[in-house]
């Protein structure tokens, strides 16, 4: 069978147009957001996908409004010629790629149309009017998650989840799905969207997908391009520690202060950067002190530039 070629959107209106003429043939849509350069970890979610839906929509937008002017939003690696590439070639096919150009940006929306001096209309700002102006007619409402954003990535990246919840409420509101899919590696960010769609009544079934590792155990990452060769063997220790935390908890070592000591020694032996390395209730994302119901061991890290997340849930 030929690989299928999406249909690209780039504007608000024919997206939602798209999918509302295709709910009118009773047509259920999922929804994949993602921030391109696609790896398989991607991938996996569509393959999810197709299990919730009839007709698959990912989306790529590299989202400045989770982005802190000191992070890494002018590196984030792009490449939407291989992306398409790789969305031809899932088994099931991808429907549309919607790819805008700016969701925050305002100025050819006719509410944001101002007078000037001379008594005419002009656009906002007269120009783009981008989520990280503080002036002017620029975006400014914030969707928060208020408890589960503040501990993990939250204490030392405070604008991130912020900036996820407001682009996602947004996508929801321009696909409007019936399913979305988020990856279980960015756990914090999945149960944050759950509890989101849960608070705001949306009608979309949130699903989340267990983490894609390479061979060699490394969660897969977008990000993970910019390991060198030494960087990247290093890094190994993440899931490494990750799963010796897990067969310990399973022979009895319940203790986390024990597991999360010995998961940063076996880190910074082999040279990263602790962020943080936390056992937490997988529902509440609080910390616990001793392993007596299912937990998450969630681990930050830095190995060079890098910044790296991974995690593994424990059940016993």
């Amino acid at each position: 069978m030929a690989a299928k070629d999406p249909l690209v959107l780039t504007g608000k209106d024919e997206m939602r147009k798209w999918s509302r003429l295709m709910r009118s043939h009773g047509k259920t849509i999922a929804l994949v957001p993602t921030m391109g350069y696609l790896h398989q970890g991607h991938l996996s979610l569509i393959q999810e996908a197709h299990k919730h839906a009839q007709l698959i929509v990912v989306s790529i937008y590299v989202n400045p409004g989770q982005f802190s002017p000191s992070e890494d939003l002018s590196t984030y690696p792009s490449d939407f010629h291989g992306d398409m590439l790789k969305l031809k070639s899932v088994p099931g096919g991808v429907d549309v790629v919607f790819c805008p150009k700016n969701l925050y940006d305002y100025s050819n929306d006719s509410g944001d149309k101002q007078k000037n001096k001379n008594g005419n209309e002009s656009l906002g700002g007269g120009g783009s009017v981008s989520c990280v102006e503080e002036k002017g007619n620029g975006h400014e409402t914030w969707v928060r998650v208020e408890r589960l954003e503040k501990g993990l990535c939250g204490k030392s990246r405070p604008v991130f989840f912020r900036g996820v919840a407001t682009i996602v409420t947004k996508l929801f509101h321009i696909v409007e799905p019936d399913v979305a899919v988020f990856g279980k590696k960015d756990y914090q960010q999945w149960r944050i969207i759950q509890r989101m769609v849960r608070d705001l009544d949306f009608a979309i079934e949130i699903v989340g997908s267990e983490v894609m590792r390479d061979n060699d155990g490394l969660a897969l990452s977008s990000r993970n391009v910019h390991l060198s060769a030494e960087e990247r063997e290093k890094a190994l220790s993440i899931s490494k520690s990750l799963l010796k935390a897990k067969s310990g908890a399973k022979d009895g070592q319940v203790k986390c202060r024990e597991l999360k000591d010995l998961a940063i020694l076996t880190i910074t032996q082999a040279g990263g950067r602790i962020d943080y390395a936390e056992i937490v209730d997988q529902e509440s994302l609080e910390a616990v002190e001793e392993i007596n119901s299912p937990v998450v061991f969630c681990i930050a890290a830095w190995f060079g530039k890098v910044r790296l997340i991974d995690n593994m849930e424990i059940n016993i």
